[in-house]
Formats: structure tokens, sequence, C-alpha cells
């Protein structure tokens, strides 16, 4: 993995960088002297690197104003789905023209509403792997289940007059092991009905950048940042990788 291939990096007297095999070494003192964009071949050697853990080097980034932020932790989704269990399903919500819903109470001490609202496909419901479902107030345990047998989940909660997203410090869709978030800052949240013009198209395939785009959500995406600093006597250079 990359984590012990640059620990061994650092544990090499040198490490040469092969690119630009037409170039000369330079120094980095002279890089660091030169106006940029330019190409070096340079030979340095790792001095640290940053994060030091792997999982660490991925973060959520918007590409509209450039935000880059932690990915959350399942314990941060856990949170928000109890929080949404305060608010229990609204019965005139169930069974729309796109949507046919199933409820049920949870048999523990709580006694949890639950509803989950298949989205259907010409007055039909899809195969599992085709189905894009809504589920309220349920844990994450529960949600993670659907998310096995069906292509698309997403959790949301009950209004007076439709049903929401919510809060985009969870994610807004999730598809298989990917939680897919929104910028809170660009994100305009529409309505949850939105989405039956997506289930009204001739084959619905449900891609998250068209849930996104007519549930008002600016998508954030998964980058792989870090920082290497390299030196060879005459200077110091920090380089960063950032990549999708």
């Amino acid at each position: 993995d990359l984590e012990s291939h640059l620990q061994r990096c650092q544990q090499l007297s040198v490490t040469v960088l092969t690119d630009h095999q037409d170039l000369n070494n330079t120094e980095l003192k002279t890089i660091l002297n030169s106006a940029a964009p330019q190409q070096y071949r340079i030979r340095a050697k790792l001095r640290t690197y940053k994060p030091q853990k792997l999982y660490q080097s991925v973060k959520l980034h918007c590409s509209k104003c450039n935000s880059l932020l932690e990915v959350p932790d399942g314990d941060d989704f856990d949170l928000i789905l109890q929080g949404s269990t305060v608010t229990a399903p609204n019965p005139e919500l169930h069974n729309t023209s796109w949507y046919d819903s199933v409820t049920w109470t949870t048999q523990d001490q709580k006694q949890r509403k639950i509803a989950i609202h298949f989205v259907k496909h010409d007055e039909m419901l899809q195969q599992p792997e085709d189905t894009l479902l809504m589920i309220e107030g349920g844990t994450l345990k529960e949600v993670w289940k659907l998310t096995k047998r069906f292509k698309c989940v997403i959790p949301v909660r009950s209004t007076k007059d439709d049903l929401e997203l919510l809060d985009l410090s969870a994610p807004f869709l999730l598809q298989g092991n990917t939680k897919y978030y929104g910028c809170k800052q660009c994100s305009t949240p529409k309505p949850i009905k939105n989405l039956s013009s997506i289930a009204a198209e001739q084959r619905p395939s449900w891609e998250p950048t068209e849930i996104a785009k007519v549930l008002g959500i600016e998508p954030l995406q998964y980058v792989f940042i870090m920082k290497f600093t390299l030196v060879d006597g005459t200077g110091a250079l920090n380089a960063y990788l950032f990549d999708y």
C-alpha cells in the first residue's frame, strides 16, 4: 500500500522522481527562486509526508466554492438519523402517484415508526437493483441493509406538505457502499417531489449527478490529497498531490 511504500522511500538515502528524463536535475534552491509554472527534474529526499494515516488523505471537495471538508464518520450520520426519528412519518404523504409506501412500528421499547417509499416507474415498481427508495425513521443499520438490496436509498423526513432531505451533514444519497454528500454552502435543496421527473423518464437510471441536480444539491466529490516535503541540501520544497 501507499503508506508502507512511502515509509520505504523515507528509509532510502535519495528518492529519484523519474519524470522529465530529458531534463537535467535542478537544485530546489533554484526552483524556489523561479517563477511558476515551469517543469523541472529533481533529485531529492522525502523528509516528511502528511497525513500520516492513509484514510485521512480522503476529503470532500466542492468544485463550485472550492471548499475542502473532512469526510463525516458513521457516528455523525447515525446521530442525524436518530434525530430524524423524533418526527413521525406523515400518513398524508404516503402512497402518491409516483411512490408506494410501507410503514411499520418497531417491536423494541422505543416503538419507532418507519416508513419506506418505493419510487414507481410507469405506475409499476422496478426490480430491487433498479429501485430508488426513501426511508423515514430508520437507523444506520437499517439503512445499510437496504443499500445492499436496492440501487439507491435517500434518507428523508416528513413535513406538512412534502418529504424533505435531512441535514446536509448527512448523505443525500446512498448507493452500494458509497455515501454522496452535498455542499451546505452551494446547495439549495428542493422538494423531494422533484424526483418524480426522473421516475417519468423512459429508463430511469438514478444517476447520483441527475438526482443531485433535481434536488438542488451541489455534490461534493471525494478527493485524495497529500503533502510531501522534499529536501536536497539546498532547500525544502512542499509538493501537493490532489486527485479525484
